[in-house]
């Protein structure tokens, strides 16, 4: 066991971030084995896209959880690729609106089955004793209460 394993919760940043690059990694190379070209960074977009149409660039940082600046260079990225086209809003021209160009629709009907894959391996992987995305869901939910930085806050003025 490694010092950042044995440390326990001080380092669970580190562990989760570690954790997230290995599915990451392993991610775009399941992608690669199926021959699909995709950068799972790219992933949340398409997904929300592939589920809601049309969206704004703010509607989509919203669904994805990623602030505007960091949604807008994926989004670059994406466009540059030819897998999204924008369009602006007939009622308000300040507003672009974000679709799927045919090519990220095609692409999404190729990785349809390597979505089922993935999603029975991240099962199997998840389902263990403790849950880790009920774990997960709960931990995201005590936080949209109330934020570390809040919390930690609060108990250095308690003191």
């Amino acid at each position: 066991m490694n010092v950042i394993n044995e440390s326990g919760i001080l380092a669970i940043s580190t562990r989760l971030q570690r954790l997230s690059e290995q599915l990451r990694k392993d991610g775009a190379f399941i992608y690669k084995a199926f021959d699909i070209d995709f950068e799972p960074k790219w992933f949340p977009v398409i997904f929300t896209l592939h589920h809601r149409e049309v969206l704004s660039v703010v509607e989509i940082a919203n669904e994805i959880g990623y602030t505007h600046p960091s949604t807008i260079s994926l989004l670059k990225e994406l466009e540059k690729q030819k897998m999204i086209v924008s369009k602006k809003d007939k009622q308000d021209e300040r507003k672009r609106l974000i679709m799927l160009a045919p090519k990220g629709i095609e692409l999404i009907e190729k990785m349809k089955p390597v979505w089922e894959l993935i999603t029975r391996v991240l099962g199997e992987i998840a389902d263990n004793e403790n849950h880790l995305l009920k774990a997960i869901d709960e931990a995201e939910e005590k936080l949209a209460n109330q934020s570390f930085l809040q919390r930690a806050l609060q108990l250095k003025n308690e003191k």
